[in-house]
């Protein structure tokens, strides 16, 4: 009973202090409470308080004692009060200053993981890491313990924002589905990134053809091939899944390809293509007389003359210039109709490959309207040495000797130099210079312009003399490999 009595006072003494308190003291609410939490390094931001007396808000101001250093992890105490000597109240808050970030796992993608193809062990140790992403082409390995071997790489790296670079702390668990990236701080932040694991195979094969990719063979020998390799990402044993389709004739004339074609266990594939022309090599001793420009009807008419008196047959590089008609007469007195340009407009011509196809075109359709044969033989403007090119687009005789070939055309240059185009307007030094060059140990093939005067005057001596000394006069053929410069574009 007596204990009883005893906390019935003590309660009703805390009663009337709590009375008291209320009805004459201040009383000072902190907002967000006497416990308050921030980042490590955030800045502190007073949230602040309120004062009420009697149940009614003042608007009044309590002093502020205190400081928060965020630089440093702690407890900070700031006190607040109002009022003096026994009507004084003060309030003290607690901010604590924590390390509260995770640490930020940085990744050279968040994509899926892709796999070759899921294997019995999942552990990582024989499978073939083929990309990050569909961005990223590097090739990475796996330890036997299934963690990542690509720090040295670069590909990935942890930042806490209290401990630094926390890398080395990174663990990389691999399951059958997924690999797990779990990474704690010292103030126990823990940061985890989930990828999902795909077994696939999306990278075809690659076929490397070894030496060049048009090659030529003369006629009746055999073809020697150069070989070829071939990777792939996934199948250990590709080199033979390759399947080669060739149908080269050695013994004819003519264009072959010959296909390698590979696909992988993922059904990607891969081709390449090798051109393979069968051709005789042009005859030593004999002279190829070439005309490049016609026709031109005070000129073209007169060479003919010549060359159907004296029984030669010659080559015309035509244009879509001069009459239809010499076109016509070229053909039907067996001279060999060959390709030059439509246009021979050097800015249109040499700025793009789709603009010298299109010219191409244009005058293989004048030369197949007038004869009805669509001729694959063409001599570049300017022979592909030229170096005028250059100044419309660098490298583009690289690009179209390579490309005509594989079109199924063949480009002649020349040996001999006539001088008709710019060197001399005398017929006298153009024989001169056609005859002093001749030889019976190489091939002679002569360029000359049928739309100059000078060569027409020069032509029958040159005619005479080659037949004087043993030469014979021939057209150029598809059948003949062909006779080419070095190219300086």
């Amino acid at each position: 009973m007596r204990k009883r009595n005893i906390i019935l006072i003590v309660l009703l003494v805390v009663g009337i202090f709590k009375i008291i308190d209320y009805l004459f003291f201040p009383q000072i609410r902190l907002v967000k409470g006497k416990t308050y939490y921030i980042n490590y390094k955030e800045t502190y931001k007073e949230p602040g308080y309120k004062i009420y007396l009697r149940g009614k808000r003042l608007h009044s101001y309590a002093t502020r004692v205190g400081m928060v250093d965020s630089e440093k992890i702690g407890d900070y105490k700031i006190s607040y009060q109002i009022g003096e000597s026994i009507f004084k109240k003060k309030v003290t808050r607690t901010v604590k200053v924590r390390d509260l970030e995770e640490p930020e796992i940085k990744l050279a993608s968040y994509d899926d993981i892709i796999f070759c193809r899921k294997l019995d062990n999942v552990d990582g140790s024989k499978n073939i890491f083929t990309s990050l992403s569909s961005r990223r082409k590097e090739k990475l390995s796996f330890f036997d313990t299934g963690y990542l071997d690509i720090i040295k790489n670069n590909n990935y790296q942890v930042v806490d924002n209290y401990d630094g670079d926390i890398t080395n702390q990174l663990k990389v668990i691999k399951t059958d589905n997924y690999y797990q990236y779990v990474v704690e701080d010292s103030s126990h932040n823990k940061k985890v990134i989930i990828r999902k694991i795909k077994y696939q195979d999306k990278e075809k094969p690659e076929i490397t053809l070894n030496g060049e990719d048009y090659l030529t063979v003369y006629l009746n020998e055999d073809y020697q091939e150069p070989g070829y390799s071939v990777s792939d990402n996934c199948d250990k044993k590709i080199k033979e899944k390759v399947k080669i389709k060739s149908s080269i004739n050695t013994k004819k004339p003519g264009l072959y390809k010959i296909e390698y074609q590979v696909r992988d266990s993922s059904k990607n594939k891969d081709s390449k293509v090798r051109y393979v022309s069968v051709s005789k090599p042009l005859q030593k001793g004999a002279i190829y007389l070439t005309f490049d420009d016609g026709p031109r009807l005070e000129t073209t008419s007169a060479i003919l003359d010549i060359l159907k008196e004296e029984g030669v047959k010659a080559t015309f590089f035509v244009t879509n210039k001069g009459p239809d008609s010499l076109i016509q007469r070229e053909y039907a007195e067996g001279h060999t109709i060959a390709l030059h340009t439509a246009s021979h407009d050097y800015s249109y011509l040499y700025s793009s490959v789709e603009n010298y196809f299109k010219d191409l075109e244009s005058v293989g359709n004048r030369v197949k309207r007038l004869t009805g044969m669509d001729t694959k033989i063409i001599r570049f403007p300017g022979g592909s040495s030229n170096t005028v090119s250059r100044k419309y687009k660098e490298g583009i005789m690289s690009i179209l000797t390579k490309e005509v070939l594989k079109r199924g055309y063949k480009y002649f240059d020349w040996n001999i130099n006539s001088g008709d185009a710019g060197v001399t307007t005398n017929p006298l030094e153009e024989v001169s210079l056609v005859t002093s060059k001749l030889s019976k140990e190489k091939e002679n093939v002569v360029l000359m312009h049928d739309i100059k005067t000078h060569t027409k005057e020069a032509l029958r001596d040159i005619i005479r003399y080659g037949k004087e000394n043993g030469y014979t006069f021939l057209p150029l053929t598809m059948d003949d490999d062909i006779l080419t410069q070095k190219v300086n574009n």
